[in-house]
């Protein structure tokens, strides 16, 4: 289960334009998902199988979902962000509840996530190279330094902070000072 499966919406092939799941969103947010099987540690000799899919949407720039089909009606969902994955295909980072790092196990390189919740722990291991090329692609999607401008942030402020004609009034004065004009 560790090919794409038409899941990954931005892969070069349509000009960088993405197909709308039809959620009522915006036609240019593109979507970057791919299945993908990772491995439950449970022990150092043993671990299981765990299908899941990492997806990506730029109207949601700063974040990764991953979503773990566990033979369950109700998967699990983690989201966390996606500079966090990044560094840790690198180098260990994270702290808390999300944690990552590149490691080789069988000579094979593999990223490790760690996740804490108040339900359990779970380390997973997950192929470093197919993590990789999702995430480049993720970066081709949003590039680095421009998350910021898809969520609108500036224009959104702009706008709740720009004057409203209504302002004006608590501006002017409404009422004549007390002091006349000629000292009377």
């Amino acid at each position: 289960m560790s090919n794409d499966v038409n899941n990954d919406l931005n892969d070069g092939r349509n000009g960088g334009r993405d197909r709308d799941r039809d959620n009522g969103r915006d036609s240019d947010t593109a979507v970057v998902e791919r299945e993908l099987e990772l491995k439950l540690v449970l022990s150092p000799e043993r671990s299981i199988p765990v299908p899941a899919r990492l997806s990506y949407r730029s109207d949601d720039p700063y974040a990764v979902h991953v979503t773990f089909h566990i033979g369950t009606d109700h998967p699990v969902s983690w989201t966390f962000a996606r500079e966090l994955l990044v560094e840790g295909v690198f180098r260990p980072c994270g702290h808390g509840d999300v944690r990552a790092w590149p490691t080789k196990v069988g000579g094979r390189g593999v990223v490790l996530m760690a996740l804490s919740s108040p339900d359990g722990d779970a380390l997973l291991e997950a192929p470093a190279a197919q993590v990789s090329a999702w995430l480049e692609r993720t970066l081709r999607a949003v590039p680095p330094g421009t998350e910021a401008a898809r969520l609108g942030l500036d224009d959104g402020l702009a706008e709740l902070l720009a004057p409203a004609p209504v302002d004006d009034l608590w501006l002017s004065d409404p009422w004549p000072s007390d002091e006349s004009e000629d000292g009377e």
